[in-house]
């Protein structure tokens, strides 16, 4: 590698010296901790060297052999966000396989799908015609509410004709309310099915399921 890791294996090497006499009258395991410093020097010792907390360091044999790397707290944060980051790709990956297989499975085809479309949405716009007419008709009635109404400008206006006035414009606002509604609904459906069309079309080739 360089000077430094020869100098880390003759340090290595000289630490081993008097571990292999420990070690043939029952002394401690022959192995060595080595980090770098900040200046990118190895140091080692038979125990962790003070200057190797906190940082990444390797276990080395006597022959001068990595046995094992200890990474840093630093290290150890950028796997487990990585493998985090892996673990949720794979399960964005799984949920969108399980998209797909439903999308096929839901449609013959393209022309299947395009026909339920339709229908969907015309079922919809059907619904809102239907409210646009009550709409129109509650609108038409408070219209003649107010015109009777004009007709006590200068006396008080029957409280039956007032309360009906009052009941027509509620019921006014909530129909509109309703009316929002069911187009913020069909627009919605609408875009589900044009995604589902663009993805069917990216799964499949000319509109017809892959075999």
């Amino acid at each position: 590698m360089g000077l430094p890791r020869r100098a880390e294996l003759l340090l290595a090497a000289v630490l081993a010296l008097p571990l292999a006499v420990q070690a043939q009258s029952g002394g401690r395991s022959n192995t060595f901790y080595c980090c770098d410093d900040d200046s990118g020097r190895p140091v080692c010792g038979d125990t962790l060297p003070a200057i190797c907390y906190g940082k990444a360091y390797r276990e080395i044999t006597p022959q001068g052999t990595i046995r094992r790397h200890v990474a840093s707290p630093e290290e150890l944060a950028r796997q487990k966000a990585e493998e985090r980051r892996r673990e949720a790709e794979k399960a964005r990956s799984l949920r969108q396989h399980r998209l797909d297989q439903a999308l096929l499975e839901t449609y013959a085809n393209l022309e299947d799908l395009d026909t339920r479309r339709d229908r969907a949405v015309g079922d919809l716009q059907n619904s809102l015609d239907t409210l646009n007419l009550r709409l129109a008709e509650l609108e038409a009635q408070r219209k003649r509410f107010e015109e009777e109404r004009e007709f006590y400008r200068d006396g008080e206006a029957p409280r039956d004709l007032i309360n009906n006035l009052r009941v027509t414009e509620a019921e006014i606002s909530a129909q509109r309310m309703v009316i929002d509604a069911k187009t913020r609904e069909m627009n919605a459906v609408q875009a589900r099915f044009d995604e589902d069309r663009r993805r069917y079309l990216e799964l499949t080739v000319d509109g017809q399921q892959r075999r």
